[in-house]
């Protein structure tokens, strides 16, 4: 979204003089609105919860909850203190925000506490990305440690860049980022959320490295099965559902408009699925259910920078060759040897960057040469930037405190290494529980 168009949005004002209700009545709606697809999007920690179980063994399920439902806890406190001023306040030259770093004396009665919530949320959007990447293997602590790095300087300086005037329309802040200043476009977080989470999380596994047995000695891939694929499933229609309030909540008004950014982000995700499980099929003779619901993954992903702008049969379009490179790039980071655990790379950061390309291939303004430049050189610039923090800042924790697990806590699962304790004590006896 353009800032002028939200600034428009946001004033309603009517052709003919209104009444002071009917402004009043439109800022209610509109602060209703935000807070509740922010609700939506909050809920989907729990659908990246699931999926990350799913995905992975159930000697690792505790340890899994504790990063997913911690780095939100810290997240926000991060975003509270610094992460907020840092995103929209007062801009340097385009680069980083200056506060006002702590809002409490702001009116009770104005959006910025709407705005607020809404923004956090994205961002703990983007810490838990890198949660699932990285299963099986990280120590907590040091997980937590990078989640207040992200949460409170690498995220919201990045996303400054993109989405730093934004905060004026709330009061708040003043001055775009340079991306925006150039033109660039990423309505809900292909980039701002999506590629900077699959960055930092190609980062850490980098720097963490394989699990134990991931890969033989002979660098051919051993298949490390996850223990429950069905609340795997159950985990990617959480964050379906999510994602309407992400894409739709992004108008930040009552909008008509969101009614078909709501179809284009259901059409997108369809058919990412299917082309995920074709391409799948053709690769292996047979479909393959965690290729199938990643590719839908990657299709909610691709169509969340342009939802506003491309038409319904784009987004078919947009939702196939994004569950192709959903499917495909975790082929080919296998054949790599990196270690992504649930597909978090290919998904977000992969499908991230066409999303974000696609603004320009795709909107029904016309293709623009001028805006893919633009677009191109964004998501280079956020990709590149994520990336080379988020190494920095594992490395440093590796060195520090430690980031990867030992092969015995691997192996006995890091329920019982790091949390003292296993997710189904009822079900689980000896070695079979540990597998």
């Amino acid at each position: 979204m353009r800032l002028k168009d939200l600034e428009a949005r946001l004033a309603a004002a009517p052709e003919a003089p209104a009444a002071a209700g009917d402004e009043s009545t439109q800022k209610n709606v509109n602060a209703v609105w935000i807070v509740l697809t922010a609700a939506l999007v909050f809920f989907m920690q729990a659908g990246f919860c699931m999926l990350e179980l799913g995905f992975t063994r159930a000697k690792n399920a505790i340890n899994i909850c504790m990063k997913n439902f911690l780095d939100f806890c810290v997240g926000t406190l991060c975003f509270l203190f610094l992460g907020f001023g840092l995103m929209f306040g007062h801009s340097v030259s385009g680069l980083f925000g200056t506060g006002p770093f702590w809002i409490s004396d702001v009116p009770s009665d104005t959006m910025l506490w709407s705005f607020w919530f809404f923004q956090l949320v994205f961002c703990g959007t983007a810490a838990t990305i890198i949660s699932g990447a990285m299963a099986e293997r990280t120590k907590f602590v040091g997980y937590l440690i990078f989640t207040a790095l992200i949460t409170g300087v690498v995220y919201p300086v990045i996303g400054h860049w993109a989405w730093g005037g934004f905060g004026e329309a709330f009061g708040y802040g003043g001055g775009k980022g340079w991306l925006e200043q150039l033109g660039y476009l990423d309505f809900a977080g292909s980039s701002v959320v999506h590629a900077i989470g699959g960055a930092a999380a190609l980062a850490g596994v980098l720097v963490v490295g394989p699990r134990i047995g991931r890969f033989k000695p002979d660098g051919t891939a051993s298949l490390i099965s996850g223990h429950n694929m069905p609340l795997a499933t159950l985990g990617v229609f959480i964050l379906w559902l999510g994602w309407y309030g992400f894409n739709p909540g992004s108008t930040l008004s009552g909008d008509v408009n969101v009614g078909r950014i709501a179809v284009n982000t259901t059409i997108a995700p369809a058919a990412g699925a299917l082309a995920g499980m074709f391409a799948m099929w053709l690769h292996q003779g047979r479909p393959d259910l965690g290729m199938t619901i990643n590719g839908a993954l990657g299709g909610l992903v691709g169509i969340t920078a342009n939802c506003n702008l491309v038409a319904p049969a784009s987004a078919v379009v947009i939702g196939l060759v994004a569950g192709v490179i959903a499917t495909f790039g975790s082929l080919l980071l296998e054949r790599l040897k990196i270690d992504d655990a649930v597909g978090a790379v290919p998904v977000h950061l992969f499908c991230g960057w066409w999303g974000i390309l696609s603004v320009a291939i795709f909107n029904e303004a016309g293709f623009s040469p001028h805006q893919l430049g633009v677009q191109a050189l964004g998501v280079a610039s956020i990709t590149a930037a994520a990336f080379g923090a988020s190494f920095v800042g594992f490395f440093l924790i590796d060195k520090i405190v430690g980031l990867r697990a030992s092969e015995d806590e691997q192996d006995l699962g890091l329920d019982f290494t790091e949390h003292s304790g296993a997710a189904y004590p009822d079900f689980i006896t000896g070695e079979q529980g540990l597998s």
